[in-house]
């Protein structure tokens, strides 16, 4: 997901691809991923993770090539969707898998930890990867860093994994399955598309009335359900139900931060992208060490103090941050950032422990389909939430300097990137006021933003405190 955001430029140019075709490419691949991964997860705990796992190694590998050689966007764009529906095969398995693999809590923590580890390594060597590709290859070298990754990996699953698995009895109903993803898709995208204000407000209403309804018609079927596909009683651990908002909401704040952040450096403080991705490698070096640090601190203190304090502590330091002079960031800056990149990723990894410690291994998949859920609805919705809140705050702080057309200010006052584009049209003399009255209403922006952020964190950890109340007890109990 990282390394795409890099390309898009590029690959928009050479494919000619509009402004629409874009936003699709981006924006298919979580889109599905939300509606695929339960219905995904529950399959693979009916057939086998080992079989569903290896299916989706495939079908990403495939789709990875399919995407580097597509000749237009459409094409692209299909290829983004059959991405999505191997993602959504292996995400749940791995984790399932782990929950299988791992019946000591102890261990399970440290192999949770060590899971997120590589995810949050994974998404900060994106942007340095990215780069350097698109400066010796053409766009399609992204995707096609994949196949060789999946060539490995594959066979690798394929003989290491056990073929004896404990699965879920009953069958995987179709017509269910089919209902959970149109509800589920529909939701996620009325809620990206009312946020990020891309459509009328009637459709995003009708799609999301569209998409509870067809949420409440599945869950009525499984509660009358002999055999139901996805066990409902799993929403009603407390633990469960806490670890799924600390992946919304840690992995969102994340997201968001990182979008801003790499907003401010290039448009701001006129960084290149390369330069920006090595001046953002404290946030993502400290979140790629936070899964094991997670682990340790779970089995030493419990989780209960944990997931708290990691989320107390990340307000603060994005509070501190909001403050901060970036123009002149000295040592503070960069360890503000390790500081946030650690505490979300202990926070994330706190919320897997959570979510995978409270079912038993036969339901792993359901689970680990749930909580990879939240991460792609918290990373979607936290990127479109912290972009309209900037495309708000920013309109109302720029100061459009005299000379300007009511047309030519419009522009300039959507975004800090419009500015720059009218900037560009109008020429030194009259852009050049233009560029820097953008710059301080950017950065005024981004300080309100991230004191917003740090202000619902903050709450989010109370809130969090008093629901992991109940798995407290269960670790004393064990102890």
């Amino acid at each position: 997901m990282t390394i795409l955001h890099v390309a898009v430029p590029t690959l928009t140019q050479a494919l000619g691809a509009s402004s629409t075709e874009v936003l699709w490419i981006i924006d298919i691949y979580p889109l599905l991923m939300a509606g695929l991964l339960v219905p995904m997860g529950t399959l693979a705990d009916r057939v086998g993770q080992r079989r569903i796992l290896l299916i989706g190694l495939v079908v990403f590998g495939a789709a990875s090539a399919l995407a580097a050689f597509a000749p237009n966007a459409p094409m692209l764009i299909a290829a983004r969707m059959l991405l999505a529906l191997g993602g959504s095969m292996i995400m749940p398995c791995v984790l399932g898998i782990i929950r299988r693999a791992f019946e000591d809590e102890g261990e399970r923590a440290m192999a949770l930890g060590l899971w997120g580890t590589v995810g949050a390594a994974g998404a900060a060597v994106g942007p340095l990867i990215g780069g350097g590709l698109l400066e010796h290859f053409w766009w399609g070298s992204v995707f096609l860093i994949n196949v060789p990754v999946m060539l490995v990996v594959a066979p690798a699953c394929f003989l290491l994994l056990p073929r004896v698995e404990v699965t879920s009895p009953g069958k995987w109903a179709i017509g269910q399955a089919l209902l959970l993803i149109v509800g589920m898709i529909s939701v996620v995208y009325s809620l990206k598309a009312g946020v990020g204000a891309k459509q009328p407000l009637a459709v995003v209403f009708l799609v999301l009335v569209f998409g509870l309804a067809m949420l409440t018609v599945f869950a009525r079927k499984q509660l009358h359900a002999r055999e139901p596909m996805l066990d409902l009683s799993l929403f009603t651990h407390p633990a469960i139900a806490a670890g799924m908002i600390i992946a919304v909401v840690a992995s969102g704040a994340l997201a968001g931060v990182e979008l801003t952040l790499a907003q401010e450096l290039q448009y701001v403080l006129d960084k290149t992208p390369f330069q920006a991705g090595v001046f953002m490698i404290p946030i993502m070096a400290a979140a790629a060490v936070g899964g094991p640090v997670a682990g340790y601190l779970s089995n030493l203190f419990g989780l209960r103090l944990v997931a708290s304090l990691s989320l107390l502590v990340s307000a603060a330091a994005l509070g501190f941050l909001a403050t901060s002079d970036f123009h002149d960031p000295g040592v503070s800056v960069p360890v503000l950032l390790a500081v946030l990149g650690l505490m979300l990723s202990i926070g994330l990894t706190a919320s897997s422990i959570a979510i995978m410690g409270s079912v038993e291994a036969s339901k792993g998949g359901a689970a680990g389909s749930l909580e990879a859920t939240s991460y792609e609805l918290g990373t979607g919705l936290g990127i479109s939430l912290f972009g309209v809140f900037m495309s708000a705050a920013y309109r109302h702080a720029i100061a459009i300097p005299e000379g300007l057309t009511l047309e030519e200010a419009g522009e300039a006052t959507r975004s800090i990137g419009d500015t720059y584009l009218v900037a560009r049209r109008l020429g030194m003399e009259q852009g050049a006021p233009l560029i820097e009255a953008g710059k301080d209403a950017f950065s005024s922006t981004h300080s309100v933003l991230l004191s917003t952020a740090a202000g619902l964190i903050g709450v989010l950890a109370v809130l969090v405190f008093f629901m992991l109340a109940s798995y407290r007890d269960k670790e004393a109990a064990h102890d």
